[in-house]
């Protein structure tokens, strides 16, 4: 190229008046006033006016009608001040033009799919198709560009605080315990597997016991799972472990690093100490081992009234141990009608499998309607009373005899309740820890206990007992972080003991022979000395959704797949030919075979 660039698009001040620069970007917009062709350049530090004037470079000028928008030009000129009544404060370059003396064209661009300048004129699987496109949109770059702040961020935190950043490797052994793996097929080791590791759980245990007490890496994982709009099958973490530590030490740490993200990359102050709360209290209260307390609305235990009651759907539920809860809609019977409620009905039923949803409204002093025929009017003046009802609120109750699904169900009717009333404060950051998660959970499909973290979670010391008599009562020393709904990072305190550890994979039903054909690296290493140690691992991806203010985590990856773990763009996954899965010793099947072309 002739003319290379001496200032980015969002350079140009006041101050540059009267020089000769050169510019180089792409066309965002094009103006023809009466011959006076008006160009916004745009790159990504920026948008600056270029002016051709058919009366000082008539050649130049004619080029310049011709040019389209995404066409990639080079301008050189001189720098001067716009007219007062022309002037844009809303740009950094509006108090400027450049007034073109050379153009050099470029590249110039095929018709657009869509227009950079607006991302909602194309749909998103449009967008996705054409990603390098859409990544050149306002938003993107601008969730990219704290995607970066952030990388840096961490690094810094960290890299002050005596951690080592250390890579693990991408191709491991495969350990299935949760989510289903990537495998890679051996070429050299025919019939052998690698996986693509779901996190560095093992590798940063052993650097551990390899002396790096204070270790980190950004790194990804891969996990083979059905998706969402906070999901993805390839995502990034900031991965903590630390040696010689408690469980207080990691959650300061995870503290302190958020706080400085939050600060370097929003320039928000996140509070000094962030709440911490039981998994018991977050389920109870909230319906949701992550819990969104940017309002309020909490779960109301109703078992007392309705075992009084002569409702007897609330009575039976409770007689085979389930859970009767409820919660105040504050202000918005008049806006529920039979219509809206059986619509919030057939949603708690279809998506969480509860057998219904009841309810009573507040007026005029009392409760009616709903199951309100059921409770007699002394019964209704209580729980007025007990929970500040006013006139106009409504209530809403599930009941199940699975009381894990009861207060699941309750929880989200709580925060569908709010996003439909624009109830969710904006703006604001609400982080809070979680702590004392169960240990275990029952797997119906496997038909014994899974661990609920991963098989390396310590148990809390003194449960430790109760692994033997009562397992599903031992809690972990695990914690999660949440900020607003999410949860934004998870860890634990690890076992560090060969014989803990052992009988950890026979609480989870898994044999000698089978821990160490899956664990045996890891066991044997236990023998060799290994230190206490514990640490957290932020989902990145998560944390930069927060930091940019989207909902959606494919905004903040440059490169994403879509919910079905495809990417439009390049059209991966592809077939491949039959040499190459015969290198490696692979066949498909007859009904997953690509069509002949």
């Amino acid at each position: 190229m002739r003319l290379k660039r001496t200032h980015t698009c969002g350079e140009l001040t006041a101050e540059h008046i009267n020089q000769e620069v050169i510019l180089n970007g792409w066309i965002a917009t094009n103006r023809d006033h009466g011959g006076l062709i008006f160009i916004d350049l745009r790159d990504r530090y920026g948008k600056t006016q270029v002016t051709f004037s058919p009366e000082k470079v008539p050649e130049i000028a004619a080029d310049a009608k011709r040019l389209g928008l995404e066409d990639v030009i080079a301008v050189k000129g001189v720098v001067s001040p716009r007219p007062k009544g022309n002037i844009n404060s809303k740009m950094s370059t509006g108090e400027i033009e450049l007034d073109v003396t050379e153009l050099e064209v470029l590249s110039e661009s095929a018709p657009l799919p869509f227009l950079v300048s607006n991302r909602e004129s194309g749909s998103e699987e449009l967008r996705l198709e054409y990603r390098y496109l859409e990544l050149r949109t306002a938003e993107i770059q601008r969730s990219l560009a704290i995607r970066h702040k952030t990388y840096q961020a961490t690094r810094s935190y960290l890299a002050e605080r005596n951690f080592i950043e250390v890579e693990t490797p991408v191709l491991m052994k495969s350990t299935p315990e949760g989510a289903r793996d990537y495998l890679v097929p051996s070429r050299l080791h025919k019939g052998r597997f690698y996986a693509l590791p779901q996190s560095p759980q093992t590798y940063k245990q052993l650097l551990m016991i390899g002396g790096f007490d204070r270790y980190f890496q950004i790194v990804k994982c891969f996990r083979d799972e059905d998706l969402r709009a906070d999901r993805q099958p390839e995502f990034t973490q900031i991965d903590i472990e630390m040696s010689f530590v408690d469980q207080d030490d990691v959650l300061n740490l995870a503290q302190g690093l958020t706080r400085s993200i939050f600060k370097r990359v929003r320039g928000e102050e996140l509070p000094e100490e962030f709440p911490r709360m039981s998994y018991q209290e977050a389920m109870e209260t909230y319906g949701s081992d992550k819990p969104d307390v940017r309002f309020e609305m909490q779960l109301r235990e109703f078992a007392d009234f309705a075992s009084e009651s002569q409702f007897e759907g609330f009575k039976s539920v409770l007689a085979n141990g389930g859970r009767v809860k409820a919660i105040v809609a504050e202000n918005l019977a008049d806006k529920y009608s039979r219509k809206v409620i059986d619509g919030l009905t057939d949603w708690v039923k279809t998506y969480y499998g509860v057998k219904g949803l009841a309810f009573m409204k507040a007026e005029n002093g009392g409760l009616s309607g709903g199951i309100s025929k059921f409770f007699t009017d002394e019964q209704l003046a209580s729980i007025r009373k007990r929970w500040d009802v006013a006139d106009n609120d409504i209530l809403f109750f599930v009941a199940d005899e699975d009381g894990e699904r009861a207060l699941q169900t309750l929880g989200a009717l709580r925060l569908e309740i709010a996003r439909r009333e624009n109830l969710i404060p904006e703006n604001i950051f609400k982080p809070l820890f979680v702590l004392d998660f169960p240990l275990l959970e029952f797997g119906p499909d496997a038909g014994r206990y899974v661990a609920r973290h991963h098989p390396f979670t310590s148990p809390q010391l003194e449960d430790v007992p109760l692994m033997e008599s009562d397992p599903a009562k031992v809690r972990a020393r695990a914690y999660d972080l949440v900020i607003n709904g999410y949860e934004v990072a998870g860890g634990s305190i690890r076992i560090h003991q060969q014989a803990m550890q052992q009988q950890m994979f026979k609480l989870l039903g898994m044999s000698a022979e089978e821990a160490e054909r899956r664990f045996g690296f890891l066991l044997k290493a236990f023998q060799y000395g290994a230190p206490p140690h514990g640490g957290i691992a932020f989902g990145f991806d998560r944390l930069i959704m927060l930091l940019s203010g989207t909902e959606n985590i494919r905004d903040v990856i440059a490169f994403p797949k879509t919910t079905s773990a495809m990417s439009l763009m390049d059209e991966a996954p592809s077939f491949v030919d039959e040499k190459q899965l015969k290198e490696l010793h692979i066949r498909l099947s007859e009904d997953v075979k690509p069509a002949a072309e």
